[in-house]
């Protein structure tokens, strides 16, 4: 069924730049819609990071419109609690995250990112998978786009995805900027998965709490494990050299409730992962010719929305359908730009807005903070449920780009 409905593309060869989220849930997307895809990943061999990972909502009902279940629930654990509070657990706010889920018609799933990789890679079957092939440039022409490695070989294919993250290659062509670093958002990050429970969590909890210049998070991410994070703001040049050092973390969130410091120190000390938060400023301009981008090659954001992955997949569905509608597009380029304008406004706007709220996050000054958390405390749940569906409810989940099995497997 997938090859009739895809005749456009069928038989088509599309090629991956990055085998991270993004690049292999498009793998998996274009495979579905009948094309050839090959990848080729820089890195020498695909090692799962280390840390956690959401899927929400929308990406779950946006892989459903590609008849796609990979099974997250069983490999993960839903969300279910979404509390918000001060540095010794005093309540600011819950999110309504179960009842939007239910409004968006699929769960919003925690589960460590190595999980996620792995299910994407058995959905993608034998898709071949180049390692250590580091891309330094491509060419276009009317019927195709060349692409060519450091080691000197070279691949031709029929389209070109640029999935290679926020150091993208592709993304400086594109641009036509060349190499550039990303913009710096004000905070490091200190990341990690442990064992750990805690009497007082319910099973799918997960809980922020918001300090001076610093958080910290804890989730659910199933199988006995949490994953956690902490922010701390450092000036950019010492967040780059920053060490994940426990000692150090525990005192950055000395005094703070019992479970945050439990959890620190529950966890190995090569198990935590240092690392600058950044973004880069919304690029308008993602393709060019037969090229296009995805995920954070295009849209690198902040944390705050934990849609960097969900959007991601976002992308990659969007793509898949419109090269199936290739035909009725006008062909395989004008099918990459319908992608890029569909997929522009969303992820602008989830780039801002990540942006703002890292800002109301990480304040510092204790009367700027007062005043976040005054409003945070009187926010009515119908205002943060509004907020919520503006990113857990996938636009295009009553177009299915083949037949939708939410609940079965594909």
């Amino acid at each position: 069924m997938a090859a009739d409905m895809a005749a456009g593309v069928a038989g088509k060869k599309a090629l991956i730049i990055g085998a991270g989220i993004g690049g292999l849930t498009a793998a998996v997307a274009l495979r579905r819609i009948g094309m050839d895809v090959e990848i080729y990943e820089r890195a020498g061999e695909l090692k799962p990071a280390g840390f956690g990972i959401s899927v929400g909502a929308n990406a779950i009902r946006a892989l459903a419109t590609l008849g796609l279940d990979l099974d997250l629930e069983q490999r993960g654990q839903v969300v279910t609690q979404m509390k918000f509070t001060t540095p010794t657990g005093r309540r600011l706010f819950e999110l309504p995250h179960a009842r939007v889920d239910r409004e968006a018609g699929a769960p919003s799933i925690c589960l460590y990112r190595g999980d996620l990789q792995q299910a994407l890679r058995e959905a993608a079957g034998d898709c071949p998978i180049t390692l250590g092939a580091t891309a330094l440039h491509y060419e276009t022409s009317a019927d195709g786009v060349r692409v060519h490695f450091a080691d000197g070989t070279e691949a031709h294919g029929d389209v070109l995805i640029g999935a290679d993250g926020i150091h993208s290659v592709i993304r400086g062509q594109v641009a036509g900027t060349g190499p550039t670093a990303p913009r710096y958002g004000g905070f490091l990050c200190w990341l990690a998965i442990t064992e750990f429970a805690h009497p007082t969590f319910p099973a799918g909890f997960s809980g922020h709490y918001w300090g001076a210049g610093r958080r910290f998070g804890l989730h659910d991410v199933g199988h006995g494990r949490f994953y956690w994070w902490g922010s701390l703001n450092v000036p950019e040049h010492a967040a780059r050299d920053y060490t994940a050092d426990k000692t150090e973390i525990l005192r950055t969130y000395a005094g703070w409730a019992q479970e945050v410091t439990a959890a620190v120190r529950a966890t190995p000390q090569s198990a935590i992962m240092a690392v600058p938060c950044q973004d880069r400023p919304f690029l308008e301009q993602w393709g060019d010719g037969r090229v296009t981008l995805l995920g954070d090659a295009a849209h690198p954001m902040l944390p705050s929305l934990a849609q960097g992955g969900s959007s991601s997949i976002e992308d990659a569905v969007v793509l898949a359908g419109r090269l199936n509608a290739a035909d009725k597009l006008g062909g395989v380029t004008a099918a990459l730009r319908s992608y890029e304008d569909l997929r522009r406004e969303r992820t602008r706007e989830m780039v801002e807005v990540s942006r703002s709220l890292a800002g109301l996050e990480q304040l510092q000054h204790p009367i700027p903070r007062l005043l976040r958390n005054t409003a945070a405390r009187l926010m009515p749940s119908a205002v943060l449920a509004g907020l919520l569906r503006k990113t857990l409810i996938y636009p295009g989940a009553d177009q299915p780009v083949l037949v939708p099995t939410l609940g079965g497997h594909s």
